[in-house]
């Protein structure tokens, strides 16, 4: 492996790099590592080398080598730059780099991408450059000698160097529109001279001509499909670059007949990054039988932009359950309205703030950003643009002409095109804005994971066009339809806040989304029961004191989770000593003593009026209540250890020999070759030959093993014999009754097809090596954090005895249900009646079950796929056992998915009971249960023993 390859592996260890960055990086450390770079570039040994590696590339577009890396929006090109400038640096391959950006938006943007300490630094965790930052120059402060005079330099006053410049890299950010500006002073003589090619005192030539005599400067271009205009290209061929780096999600020439690009050698379309999950899933709704043609102009934008704020509402809500539940960051979405002009934008905007549209709920949290602001409110709009994704004050952004490349956000979630064809909507200037995930992966959550576009007036026309191969619109929606798997509500969704049922018993109560406590109507019907009997238990805790003391207690119990076996092991002397000194620690600080004291040693049944403002309670006091606390925490905990199972080596794929079978059955044949075309004015007709367009491979194999290296279970250097075999044995039927013209046409425009074909028997002939699992127990239990519950806003809390009317089954994700005696929390959501709803029932009247609960999310990390997590539906403990229990519809239990995720939870209960027989625990056990077993007549050591899998 060279040294430049070790360096790239590196790179992408440390930055976390995706895939199809990985893959960019890797062709670029290929190339560079046999071609020199030189202000005398030999292209032709450029070329020669680029057809040799079998890249899309066909010639270059610029004066110098300059490369294209098409990645599609959301997968990020920004760390793909920054990279690359890391491998050039690290390599000695450079040290000078010219970052151009298209507009202001992105040229604000990658100042800070650039900027050492920003939140999305791009060398982040790069120890080379955190020793020697790079040096910062932007066309804003280039005049004053950054990068060239020392005594001006970033990396100086960060490190304390004087020498350190003049190592360290020198990245240079512009704007393109700044190497083309006049600029010239009111009253003074006008130059037709841009600024930068003029002569700089401090230089004595132009800072233009500073960077054009440079031996190693890279010219990196962010949206490179803007920089094809005559005085952008000319600007970018004068300053005479050893290297040119594009990155571009749209490789095509602007303007009325665009051109693909010909330097392209890395090429990772939408289609493909929706497929992988780096981006969200797109999806296009309307309301059932809506007809467009009923309403007037004025009237539909108004149906819409209400359906926008309906779907904006039910997402926010989710978010924030989502949040809640997993302990993640919070995510505040906003709407995005495309109109289409500027007076159609600020009507708008009228419109939305105006007090008849919901009630003015969204007056002042409107922007409107176009070409004819200027001045304070340009300024204070773009601001607020760049700031969307944190500042809780913008929930709708009205933008003109669509949003044009760099204003990426993760928080955009729904889009209200207004006035537009199909077509523009499904533009990747369109939708691609707002395709980033929040959490920089899928997180299995539909709505956390999803794009909604409002389209009532096209929506046909956008189905129509999801069914081509390339289309990234995979899902639909319909508003108001309640009842639809897919439908999203009228009306924002109620959210309550259930702490588990330890934490009730100290006194803490649900509350809503805006954190405001619910008494009603969950506190007044709700009685708790213990799990051990039937004995009432209410609130222990009564004043603010003891609450603030439990409180503590369960953040550091938390804590202490991490180096214990068991939750039993709270009560011990030691474990209770030290959490119970930690405590008093903290409550020292909140209060300091005062002469008198709160002493109220006894808990139960506690009824005394709580103080106007907390009061000081004493060492010995919170001694007792620590031990109290504690001993509830463990009495309604189920100890769920939290188990990393990592594999202990890579997992390779490979073929088994075989011939293609059915080919008999593939007849296909090529379309016409030619294009008919009829002259309306004179009728006359001609034709257009397109036989021999779009890309040529070398030999007809070449077609067909082009689209099987899109699967991620083949590598070339290892399956390309067997791609060329199987390959070869197509292209050898098609030629029995095609000849090789025909047949080349056929696989230019249905190789995917038949590549498919092949793919499919290769699946059944692929292997993987077997791998081993090696487990490790990072805590003995976890304190439960409290649910977060979504429900229909006509809901209220239903009793989980009373039944569920047939004709409300299918709505009973939306319903919320209490009255449990043995859950370890107050209320419950299930997926299903006759599934989830009815085991909770069994759960409860079954004499061996002593607790149970449904897991919050992230509450286990049990990897059955790639990467991806399964969370079970149910932990039950009984008398003897802990049970991880799967209900399943019948037909569902034998699917690949459902077996791979019950092999991976039987691999977790094996490292479970490992650490269960060290700490004397009861062994875990994995229950899969077909939905049509599940019945009021069964009992829990039934299902288990007819269901439970042991391997």
């Amino acid at each position: 492996m060279s040294n430049g390859t070790t360096i790239a592996n590196q790179i992408g260890a440390r930055l976390s790099l995706r895939k199809p960055q990985s893959e960019s990086l890797a062709i670029l450390c290929r190339l560079l590592e046999q071609l020199k770079l030189d202000k005398e570039p030999d292209l032709q040994r450029w070329i020669e080398l680029l057809k040799t590696e079998k890249l899309p590339f066909k010639r270059f577009e610029r004066d110098f080598p300059s490369l294209c890396f098409a990645l599609a929006t959301g997968v990020g090109k920004t760390r793909l730059m920054g990279a690359m400038i890391a491998w050039l640096y690290l390599t000695g391959r450079s040290s000078h780099f010219f970052v151009l950006a298209p507009n202001l938006t992105i040229y604000e943007k990658l100042k800070q991408d650039f900027l050492p300490g920003s939140p999305k630094y791009v060398f982040q965790g790069i120890p080379e450059l955190a020793q020697t930052p790079p040096v910062l120059i932007t066309g804003d402060d280039y005049q004053e000698g950054r990068g060239v005079r020392l005594d001006q330099t970033v990396t100086m006053s960060m490190t304390g160097d004087m020498f350190a410049a003049e190592t360290a890299p020198h990245i240079n950010i512009f704007n393109v529109s700044k190497i083309n500006a006049l600029e010239n002073k009111q009253g003074a003589a006008k130059s037709k001279q841009a600024k930068i090619r003029r002569i700089q005192e401090y230089i004595g030539d132009s800072y233009f001509n500073y960077l054009a005599d440079l031996p190693d400067l890279v010219v990196l271009m962010d949206e490179a499909h803007r920089y094809y205009a005559d005085s952008g290209a000319t600007a970018i061929n004068d300053l005479k670059p050893v290297l040119g780096i594009e990155l571009t999600a749209t490789p095509k020439t602007t303007g009325a007949k665009p051109r693909d690009f010909k330097n392209i050698v890395y090429h990772y379309p939408l289609a493909r990054a929706l497929n992988d999950g780096y981006i969200k899933t797109p999806a296009v709704a309307t309301r059932k039988d809506f007809k467009a043609s009923s309403y007037s102009e004025q009237q539909l934008e108004t149906i819409k932009l209400e359906d926008g704020i309906h779907h904006h509402e039910y997402v926010k809500t989710e978010l924030a359950s989502y949040a809640n539940n997993t302990g993640r960051p919070l995510v505040k979405p906003f709407m995005l309205v495309v109109a289409q002009d500027t007076t159609h934008a600020e009507t708008i905007k009228a419109r939305i703030e105006d007090n008849e549209f919901f009630n003015g709920a969204y007056k002042g949290k409107v922007i409107t950003v176009h070409s004819n602001q200027t001045g304070q409110e340009s300024d204070e709009n773009t601001q607020r643009l760049l700031a969307v994704e944190h500042d809780k004050n913008t929930e709708i952004v009205i933008h003109v002409n669509k949003l044009k490349e760099g204003w990426d956000v993760t928080n955009l979630y729904t889009i209200v095109p207004l006035r537009a064809s199909a077509s523009e909507i499904l533009t990747e200037q369109t939708i691609g804005r707002g395709l980033r995930l929040p959490y920089g992966k899928r997180t299995g959550v539909e709505a956390v994971d999803r794009l909604t576009i409002i389209a009532h007036d096209r929506f046909q026309e956008i189905i129509d066009r999801a069914n081509e191969e390339d289309s990234i619109i995979k899902q639909t929606l319909f508003i108001g339809a309640d009842d639809d798997e897919n439908g999203i509500p009228e009306h924002k969704p109620n959210q309550v806040i259930v702490p588990s049922l330890a934490e009730t018993l100290l006194g803490r109560l649900p509350t809503d989304g805006e954190g405001n406590q619910i008494k009603e109507p969950f506190a007044a019907p709700y009685v708790a029961t213990n799990p051990a009997g039937n004995t009432s238990v209410k609130p222990v805790l009564a004043t603010e004191a003891q609450r603030r003391v439990a409180e503590i207690t369960v953040k550091i119990v938390s804590e202490e989770a991490k180096r214990l076996g068991s939750s039993k092991q709270l009560n011990t002397p030691e474990v209770l000593q030290s959490v119970t000194r930690k405590v008093q620690q903290v409550m020292k600080e909140i209060f300091p003593p005062v002469s008198t004291s709160e002493v109220q040693p006894e808990l139960t049944g506690m009824n005394s009026p709580e103080p106007v403002a907390p009061v000081e309670i004493d060492e010995k006091s919170i001694g007792v209540l620590v031990g109290q606390i504690t001993e509830k925490l463990a009495e309604y905990t189920i100890d769920i250890p939290q188990i990393v199972i990592l594999p202990t080596r890579e997992v390779n794929y490979g073929f088994s020999e075989f011939d293609l079978g059915g080919l008999s059955s593939i007849a296909m044949r090529p379309g016409s070759q030619e294009m008919l075309l009829r002259n309306l004015k004179d009728n006359s007709t001609s034709t257009i030959s397109w036989a021999r367009g779009g890309m040529t491979e070398a030999r007809l194999e070449d077609y067909l093993v082009h689209h099987l290296f899109d699967h991620d279970e083949i590598d070339y250097d290892e399956h390309a014999a067997t791609l060329y075999r199987l390959a070869g044995q197509m292209v050898a039927h098609l030629k029995t009754y095609l000849t090789d013209e025909e047949a080349e046409v056929l696989l230019k425009t249905q190789g995917r097809q038949l590549a498919d074909f092949i793919w499919a028997q290769m699946k059944q002939h692929m292997w993987t090596t077997p791998t081993d699992y090696i487990g490790h127990i990072t805590k003995g239990f976890d304190v439960l954090r409290p649910a977060t519950f979504n429900y229909a806003h006509d809901e209220q809390p239903r009793d989980f005895r009373a039944p569920v009317p047939a004709g409300e089954k299918s709505r009973v994700r939306q319903m919320l249900f209490t009255g449990f005696s043995k859950c370890c929390y107050p209320y419950q959501k299930f997926d299903s009646v006759d599934g989830e709803w009815r085991l909770a029932q069994i759960l409860e009247g079954d004499a061996s079950v002593l607790k149970w609960m449904k897991p919050a999310p992230s509450q286990f990390r049990i990897e059955y796929a790639n990467g991806q997590n399964y969370e079970p539906d149910f932990v039950v403990e009984t008398q003897d056992a802990f049970l991880l229990i799967e209900p399943k519809k019948a037909m569902d239990v034998a699917s690949v998915e459902v077996q791979a995720k019950a092999r991976a939870a039987v691999r977790w209960c094996k490292y479970a009971n490992e650490h269960a027989i060290e700490h004397s625990g009861k062994p875990w056990r994995y229950v899969l249960i077909p939905h049509d077993d599940i019945d009021l007549s069964r009992s829990i050591d039934g299902l288990v023993s007819e269901h439970e899998v042991n391997s």
